[in-house]
């Protein structure tokens, strides 16, 4: 099967099966040719919340699939590859997250985006730059 056969049948699966396709900026032009957004990772999360499909297929890391999943709780989201990973995501975890917490009470505790879904639930804000800006959103 060539390249264009199989995108092809990805077009026409995706149709089929509602599906769409989120693709990290990263990734090959064979993937963004059968993707339904490119972008960033915040960025897909919103084009994810704002798609009328039921699933999502998020061709990225780990945690880019689990923040749109915190954004679009209803829908269904598939990691194209179960192992991608991001050693960013994996510079603190929870648990050091709630040690901060405690040894500096009442302290809002901040995170980039780029953070595991477990790490995200106990901050108090989640901050991105995307277009040039900072943006945050409070979980």
């Amino acid at each position: 099967m060539t390249t264009r056969e199989l995108q092809d049948r990805i077009i026409e699966l995706k149709k089929e099966k509602d599906v769409c396709i989120l693709a990290h900026a990263y990734q090959s032009h064979d993937i963004w040719e059968v993707a339904d957004y490119i972008g960033d990772s915040y960025g897909l999360s919103v084009q994810a919340a704002k798609a009328p499909q039921k699933t999502i297929l998020m061709c990225g890391v780990r945690f880019m699939a689990e923040t749109c999943k915190i954004l679009s709780p209803e829908k269904r989201v598939l990691l194209a590859n179960s192992l991608a990973g991001c050693p960013m995501a994996m510079q603190i975890n929870r648990e050091q997250a709630l040690e901060m917490k405690k040894a500096h009470p009442g302290l809002p505790l901040v995170a980039y985006i780029n953070t595991t879904a477990s790490l995200k639930t106990v901050c108090d804000v989640v901050v991105t730059r995307s277009r040039s800006r900072i943006r945050s959103f409070i979980l």
